[in-house]
């Protein structure tokens, strides 16, 4: 008989989803991940790097063995591109939806998107098409005010 018992989901930490998704864009712009672009993005030193890539790999997240390449695996990638569609959508919905500067809205999202969760995400999005969408006029008010200030 199949063993029945659900797959546990591994738990990462905002730090490894922070390095998953700076892998993920590294190879969407790059098509390569190489651990001195990982530390130029992440800010930190290339043994953190390192570091860090050994526990994802322990987690079954990356692939990564000393001087090869660097892969992230299906549920490596799974968790990256989560984490970062997160972060384009709360940028733009803190600039077209809340008036908030892009650079700040860029790193609020940074910091919101490792702590919320999909239902809010999907409520939120739910929101900014509904008020793009039913209150234009109102929208755009309340972005006119908020630029004004």
């Amino acid at each position: 008989m199949a063993n029945l018992t659900p797959v546990r989901a591994v738990h990462v930490s905002k730090r490894e989803e922070e390095y998953l998704e700076a892998m993920y864009i590294l190879h969407r712009n790059k098509g390569v991940i190489r651990v001195k672009d990982i530390a130029k993005i992440m800010k930190v030193k290339p043994p953190s790097v390192v570091d860090a890539l050994k526990k994802l790999a322990e987690k079954g997240l990356v692939e990564y063995e000393k001087y090869d390449r660097i892969l992230l695996t299906e549920e490596g990638k799974r968790i990256a591109e989560e984490t970062y569609s997160k972060h384009v959508f709360l940028t733009k919905f803190f600039v077209d939806i809340l008036g908030i500067p892009p650079e700040i809205a860029e790193h609020d999202a940074c910091q919101f998107e490792h702590y919320v969760s999909e239902i809010t995400v999907k409520r939120m999005k739910e929101f900014a098409k509904f008020i793009q969408e039913q209150c234009p006029y109102v929208l755009k008010q309340f972005l006119k005010e908020k630029l004004e200030e």
